[in-house]
């Protein structure tokens, strides 16, 4: 049976796009993904900041591994989780879903796939003054190089 699917012949260019930077974002989905050696959350983040980019998606892991749960703390702490469920080392999906915060990411490429990476985070209260900061920073860079 054949079926017709309007679009499928098309490549959406801004499915593959890897953002870098500073954004505000908040938790559409995150799943607990077992692996033997190297388990991860995975998350899909919708972006909230800034409004050229709002309403896309930036997808990404925090893995669970004994030297990355750190990382994963920092994530949990700085978004908001409850405190109750991290005192008890548990994350629920559906509690970390809405979950509002600051991320900075970048992307890296690892046999010619690139993948994002989740560098930094902050409490969403931040956000104003990070991306002051940010905008700032390139302000000046920009205005040092003759541009």
């Amino acid at each position: 049976m054949t079926r017709h699917i309007p679009g499928l012949h098309a490549t959406r260019q801004d499915c593959n796009v890897l953002f870098e930077g500073l954004f505000l974002v908040r938790v559409d989905r995150a799943f607990y993904q077992w692996h033997a050696q190297k388990p991860f959350l995975s998350l899909r983040l919708v972006v909230l900041e800034p409004e050229t980019l709002t309403g896309r998606f930036i997808t990404g892991r925090l893995y669970c591994t004994d030297r990355a749960l750190w990382k994963l703390n920092w994530f949990l702490r700085d978004f908001g989780y409850d405190p109750e469920l991290l005192s008890r080392d548990q994350v629920d999906e559906k509690a970390v879903r809405n979950l509002r915060g600051v991320v900075r990411t970048s992307h890296v490429t690892l046999k010619g796939r690139s993948y994002q990476n989740l560098e930094a985070f902050a409490p969403e209260a931040e956000w104003e003054e990070l991306s002051c900061d940010t905008v700032g920073r390139k302000q000046e860079q920009g205005s040092g190089d003759g541009l």
